[in-house]
Parts: structure tokens; sequence; C-alpha cells
């Protein structure tokens, strides 16, 4: 399980920059360290209501994050090529990161077993990682969806801290 103070695990996946079916980069996170604070939103399903509310609400207010120099990433089990055609449809301007093989879900523990009774997804949690690579903020659900305007807001706060 990964705790505030812990080193934040590296991994590399596909990225998705959703300007076309095929935008797929590879993301490392070790590389991306050490410029600005990280924010790692993990979602269970691409084209669920919520989900599709949490990423609109970090969409909308990404310029906040840029503010702070930082990025945000959306994490999930879906294909890249899926996340490129949400993110083209909701019109979204967040990279999202494709953990098809589950290894991130695991190493970070938040593993939504039972998504639907049918599929092993990513448990709606939000991580901060600062530019030495240690998480300083870590929010898991626990319950139903929060409301996404204050959670979002917290993330920025945590991001704003990291910084200091």
């Amino acid at each position: 399980m990964v705790h505030v103070g812990d080193e934040a695990p590296d991994f590399t996946v596909p990225l998705a920059g959703g300007e076309a079916y095929n935008d797929l980069t590879e993301f490392t996170l070790s590389d991306r360290i050490g410029d600005g604070p990280i924010v790692l939103a993990f979602y269970p399903a691409a084209f669920t209501s919520g989900c599709t509310e949490e990423m609109c609400t970090f969409s909308d207010r990404l310029r906040s994050f840029e503010e702070l120099d930082a990025d945000v990433y959306g994490i999930s089990v879906d294909l890249p090529f899926a996340q490129n055609v949400w993110i083209d449809e909701e019109d979204l301007s967040i990279p999202m990161l494709s953990d098809w093989n589950h290894e991130v879900i695991r190493t970070y523990d938040v593993v939504y077993p039972d998504m639907y009774d049918q599929v092993e997804a990513a448990q709606r949690s939000v991580f901060v990682i600062d530019d030495d690579g240690i998480v300083t903020y870590r929010w898991v659900r626990d319950g139903d969806n929060p409301d996404f305007g204050t959670l979002v807001s917290e993330v920025r706060d945590a991001v704003a801290d990291a910084r200091e």
C-alpha cells in the first residue's frame, strides 16, 4: 500500500493524448518527476457517469493546476484506444494513462475487485506526488462518490502544499 511520505512507485504505461484514436505515447512516471507536482486520479471506467463527472471536473479546473506547474493524469484499466475516444467525446483536456494490465492499481493498492460483479478495475482514488517523487496526498474513496467539485478543490490545495 502506498501512503503519504512514501516514494511513489515507478511505472510505465501507454498515455492516451486524445487527439486521435491511436494518439498513444509511452509514459514513465520517473521521467516526469521533478517537473512540478503530479496528480494521479484513478477512476474505475471510462464512459461511466461518475467517472465522466469526475474527469470533467478535473478538466474544467485544469487551469488552476497548471498555475501551480502541476500535471493531472487520469488512470484506469481501460485500453488507451477507448480512453482516446472518451477524451474526444467528453472534450477532456486531461491525458489518460492506461493500466490495461492492472499492475499500477495493484502496486498502488487501489484495486476495485468487483465492478458490476464482473471485472477488476481501479478504485476511485487520487495521489499527489511532489518534485522529489514523494506521495504528499492520498485519497481513496470510501462509500459513495464525493462531491467532485469539493474533491478537486482539496486536491488542488494538496498540490499547492506539495510545492512548498
